[in-house]
């Protein structure tokens, strides 16, 4: 399907809103600095400069991937006219990693994986059991074998769900490794008809297709969507430069690259891991935007919780080890620079979302209680239209309220939604302080597990695990809600809207995990 006359105004319009936001972000900036006159007023201003960069620059490269991801349709267009069809047809090993899942979700998942168009003698299916409660290994263990499955089951979690496949791997002699979710079910048959083509050029080592979740709820809905932004720009655009993410699942790997590179390397998130080492030797890689299998759909806060907590650990363990690899990848000019700046970026991703959010309500509450202009706006000064002026200060107001109808609009836009734009928007404050703990929780080489407090009764509200699960946010919000009072004591009123409104954005936390569990 061509672009359509929309399509183009609607990428045009998009990178535009981007633009303003970071010029306008960065003049604003640029005024507090040039206002402030004590080394208090000095440190915040140069604190909000730092943080407008940084936001200017996430704001570039995502303008850099969603006018990229135009192109990728003639890309994937012109590759698929020089496949030269597959004389012979590959094995498939076709694994499920799980760890104490329900068993249910599990048999009905592979049982849908099952059901692949292709001949039966050249597929295997493998079971990854890594569970630790004996009756749901026992079940899965007999569903295996009354279904043609091999069930291999390790003693301990070493490795993760990296050391699971590894361990597969000892096992598998099949031309072909195909991963996929305890909870995906397959929705076209045709996923290794359409992907084994692909790798009729030998360089390319593995093939990642589109991933969403079924239909839920709003909430559920509105976190396939944010995960959609993803597939939709960032894989096409990284695919351009054949570096697209092997994101963990409805992916297929050549073997012998795996062997080649050592197999999976064995950390928390080992797909972004395998990706960089896959083009650390120098293999291709490709994106097919298109949806074979649907996950569960995410429909509780806390299993949202635990993902993400587990994706900025692993980002920022990524983070880590790209900065201790990057020389020895320069030396062997293994890496161009725009995959370097690619997965730096991708490192920083969860990372920025949460403590450049954090660290902007800090720098929001030090400018309130400043001496800048912008921070003594009085009720009347604000309704007043003979008293607002075109000072600089303003660019301040539109800079926020740019940062909230951004992700509204866009979502409108793309995904004809604008009340999901919305929920998208307030999810990322509520992860905010979960994402930012994860980051330091890695940093700092500490536990990467983390347990969320559950309601007594199944599928019963409780109010007490909300408030643990929530702690630290509802401080954030309570602290943030006290100045705010003060703010407007002083008849501050702009400055008392602003600090009330991130109060309500990080009590958003608690609602959540009351609301969705």
């Amino acid at each position: 399907m061509e672009h359509t006359r929309r399509d183009y105004r609607l990428r045009f319009f998009s990178i535009i809103l981007f633009a303003v936001l970071t010029v306008i972000g960065t003049v604003f900036s640029v005024y507090l600095l040039l206002y402030a006159d004590t080394l208090y007023t000095y440190t915040v201003a140069v604190l909000f400069l730092v943080l407008s960069l940084i936001s200017g620059f996430f704001n570039v490269t995502t303008s850099y991937w969603y006018y990229r991801s135009f192109f990728y349709k003639e890309h994937l267009d012109g590759i698929r006219k020089a496949l030269m069809p597959l004389k012979v047809l590959p094995t498939v090993a076709v694994a499920v990693p799980v760890f104490n899942e329900d068993p249910k979700t599990v048999e009905r998942s592979l049982l849908s994986l099952k059901g692949m168009n292709y001949p039966k003698g050249k597929l295997r299916f493998y079971l990854l059991d890594d569970s630790d409660d004996v009756a749901i290994a026992s079940e899965l263990e007999r569903f295996s074998k009354s279904n043609q499955v091999t069930y291999l089951h390790r003693g301990s979690r070493k490795g993760y769900k990296a050391g699971a496949l590894n361990n597969m791997l000892k096992h598998s002699k099949e031309d072909f490794v195909a991963v996929f979710d305890y909870d995906e079910r397959l929705t076209d048959r045709d996923f290794l008809v359409d992907t084994l083509p692909y790798f009729s050029d030998k360089s390319v080592s593995y093939v990642q297709t589109e991933k969403r979740y079924a239909k839920g709820n709003l909430f559920s809905d509105s976190i396939d969507l944010f995960d959609a932004f993803f597939f939709r720009f960032v894989q096409p655009a990284r695919a351009l430069n054949n570096t697209a993410i092997f994101a963990g699942s409805c992916g297929i790997i050549r073997k012998s690259a795996l062997d080649d590179i050592g197999g999976f390397p064995e950390y928390i998130i080992e797909d972004t891991f395998f990706s960089f080492e896959s083009d650390m030797k120098n293999y291709k890689s490709l994106y097919l935007p298109k949806v074979y299998a649907h996950g569960r759909p995410i429909r509780r806060f806390s299993e949202l919780a635990k993902q993400q907590w587990r994706y900025n650990y692993g980002d920022t363990q990524f983070l880590k080890y790209f900065f201790s690899r990057r020389s020895e990848a320069r030396k062997k000019r293994q890496l161009s620079q725009i995959s370097g700046i690619e997965y730096m970026t991708h490192g920083f991703g969860l990372n920025y979302l949460s403590s450049i959010l954090l660290l902007f309500t800090l720098a929001s509450v030090l400018i309130v209680f400043s001496s800048f202009p912008v921070a003594h706006v009085t009720l009347n000064q604000l309704f007043l239209t003979k008293n607002i002026s075109l000072d600089l200060e303003i660019l301040g107001v539109g800079a926020l309220l740019l940062s909230i109808a951004m992700p509204i609009v866009l979502t409108k836009l793309y995904f004809g939604s604008a009340k999901k734009g919305v929920m998208i928007f307030i999810v990322n404050f509520a992860l905010a302080g979960i994402r930012a703990r994860a980051g330091l929780n890695a940093f700092f080489n500490l536990n990467p597990k983390f347990k969320w407090s559950r309601p007594k009764l199944a599928n019963k509200l409780n109010i007490l695990p909300a408030i643990r699960n929530s702690a630290f946010e509802i401080v954030l919000a309570s602290v943030l809600l006290v100045f705010g009072t003060a703010a407007i004591a002083v008849d501050n009123f702009f400055g008392g809207m602003w600090l009330f409104w991130y109060s309500f954005l990080y009590s958003s936390t608690f609602y959540f995990f009351y609301k969705y569990g």
